[in-house]
């Protein structure tokens, strides 16, 4: 039995989701840096969890991207190289490309979306990063899950950590103007209601490759420090 005094307060949830929700954002926000190893003995001492809900909620992590594992080594936090963000960008406006467009065939703008948007423009305003990053991931799932596609959804998952790890590590909202993030969502939504197919498209293309410029060029800049 485990009787270590746990160091993170976890929410109302039950005790897996609680652990990997709280290592999520850790994770994300940078708190457990790239590189840095997660592993079952640490989760039951920071978290005063069993092995077994420690070694759960690493395989989760593990497959969504947050963590990588080899062989008889420990899963560690990865750091992505320029290659690999080239690639999931690509990936990235491949799915987001088509869920935009069918939304904007419907001209359907989700409340999801919506409520993603204000929350991010309300964190902007206060220049609260963390709170940013979590509205700007809403936002582009809400596309997905606007679409209604469990095929895209789950597709669209298997990149979805990837996707977080850029955002939080690579701190790229902080090279532009807090503004500068939601007026580039605010150019995808007035396509998708005006029911422009194209402009949507082009819309979320625009803001991905822009995205992808600020990630390239957080790590050009660690890389050179």
């Amino acid at each position: 039995m485990v009787t270590t005094t746990s160091q993170f307060k976890l929410g109302p949830s039950s005790l897996t989701e609680a652990v990997y929700e709280s290592l999520r954002a850790r994770i994300i926000n940078g708190e457990i840096a790239p590189g840095e190893k997660v592993t079952e003995q640490r989760l039951t001492s920071e978290y005063g969890v069993a092995r077994p809900t420690a070694k759960s909620c690493l395989e989760r992590l593990t497959a969504l991207g947050l963590l990588r594992r080899v062989a008889h080594k420990s899963a560690v936090v990865p750091r992505l190289g320029a290659a690999e963000i080239d690639d999931l960008f690509f990936s990235r406006i491949t799915f987001e490309q088509a869920a935009t467009g069918h939304l904007a065939a419907l001209h359907h703008v989700p409340d999801e979306t919506a409520r993603a948007q204000t929350l991010m423009e309300a964190a902007a305003q206060r220049a609260d990063f963390t709170e940013q990053v979590q509205a700007d991931i809403a936002f582009h799932w809400s596309l997905i899950h606007g679409l209604g596609s469990e095929r895209l959804t789950r597709m669209y998952e298997m990149i979805s950590g990837e996707i977080h790890l850029t955002m939080g590590q690579f701190a790229a909202h902080r090279r532009t103007t807090p503004s500068t993030v939601v007026a580039e969502h605010v150019a995808v939504m007035e396509a998708v209601r005006a029911g422009d197919v194209d402009g949507a498209k082009t819309a979320i293309a625009d803001h991905l490759t822009r995205s992808r410029e600020r990630v390239l060029a957080q790590l050009e800049a660690g890389d050179q420090g």
